[in-house]
């Protein structure tokens, strides 16, 4: 956080595109760690079955930035010309400030594991070690290569892939390009930014929600597939039609259903690998390729009001995700079905855990969350 802090608080240097563009890149090889990090450290502090709601909580402080963070730009951009600075120049300076102190408060209290947490009781640390130790199966929690290739050579990794890619597209275009579509159904630039803060704020509210819940039954299939549907609709809206108020009503439709997809499909990720490292890698691999969604994103809204080939686009990717979650669904319970069957026949029970701790989620013990 500190270095991204720093890039960003330094771009308001910059005076050339180039610069600014060069000044991007170190931005995004800065910033790239912290959202598979920080939804890896989650994994390590509760069970699969408890992380969506953490999760959720986490990434719902990015549905609050889209919902204001126009608007403090907007009012930074006010301060055009103190300090011999343009209003663009001071909201890079003040935000990458912000940054550069929340890592700093955050180092003295975000502790590695609960194991070295001085805030937790002997009798507190203890039980959460024991309900982690008991999620885990008794996979390996230690480094070896063999865990990442494991990971990597997963063909439910990229099943996981294609699903958070799907999502991904819907959350960066509604993220880049909500302010552009209100405003081009007829509203003042002023107005859209005001306008944009309904949606977000929604989105906010139900990804919590949904992480809430999707813990309390322990699902996360159902959970996506019925968000992407509502998106699906908000998305059939503002493609079929461009009457502003019912395209409104799309546009929240699309934001709510789409933003609380990524924190339980992101929980939903985790918990099919079996070890902390396979975990890690997976979760890197979902969150780093998946956020390629984002170049598409920046491309495919072209022409409003109705946006055709944008609005189309996304249909098709949500599509995708709803497919790819249901036959994970079913893939994975029918690997349920399989596992319990070999230790019915094999006579293999929790004892055994120590036998299958170096095969991931090829044990025979381990179980996936639908």
């Amino acid at each position: 956080m500190v270095a991204w802090g720093l890039v960003m608080t330094l771009m308001c240097l910059c005076h050339t595109y180039e610069g600014l563009i060069i000044a991007r890149v170190f931005l995004g090889l800065a910033e790239s760690g912290l959202f598979p990090g920080i939804t890896f450290y989650l994994s390590l502090w509760y069970r699969r079955r408890d992380v969506a709601k953490r999760i959720a909580i986490f990434f719902s402080a990015a549905t609050v930035a889209g919902a204001f963070g126009g608007l403090l730009a907007y009012g930074i951009e006010h301060m055009e010309g103190i300090g011999g600075l343009h209003g663009w120049q001071w909201i890079f300076c003040l935000e990458g400030i912000a940054t550069v102190l929340v890592a700093f408060v955050a180092f003295f209290y975000m502790h590695d594991y609960p194991e070295t947490a001085t805030f937790l009781t002997p009798t507190e640390r203890a039980l959460i070690v024991q309900m982690l130790k008991e999620d885990k199966q008794g996979m390996a929690t230690h480094f070896e290569w063999k865990y990442v290739w494991h990971a990597m050579k997963d063909y439910k990794t990229y099943v996981q892939i294609g699903i958070y890619i799907g999502l991904l597209v819907p959350v960066y275009a509604i993220a880049l390009f909500t302010p552009t579509i209100v405003r081009d159904l007829g509203y003042s630039a002023a107005n859209a930014q005001l306008l944009t803060i309904p949606p977000f704020f929604a989105g906010c509210i139900c990804t919590i929600a949904a992480g809430i819940y999707s813990d309390k039954r322990n699902l996360r299939g159902p959970f996506v597939i019925g968000g992407c549907f509502v998106s699906l609709i908000g998305y059939i809206i503002l493609i079929s039609q461009s009457r502003p108020g019912v395209s409104y009503f799309g546009a929240i439709l699309a934001a709510v259903g789409v933003y609380p997809t990524i924190a339980v499909d992101l929980a939903w990720a985790g918990s099919m690998a079996g070890g902390d490292i396979c975990k890690g890698v997976t979760l890197a691999m979902v969150i780093g390729i998946g956020n390629l969604g984002g170049v598409c994103s920046s491309f495919i809204y072209l022409s409003g009001p109705r946006f055709f080939a944008g609005h189309g686009t996304i249909i098709g990717f949500l599509t995708m995700s709803i497919s790819l979650s249901a036959f994970a669904m079913w893939d994975y319970n029918r690997l349920n079905k399989r596992n319990h069957a070999i230790c019915e026949r094999d006579g293999i029970d929790e004892k055994h855990r120590e036998d299958f701790k170096d095969v991931g989620n090829d044990s025979p013990l381990f179980r996936f969350t639908l």
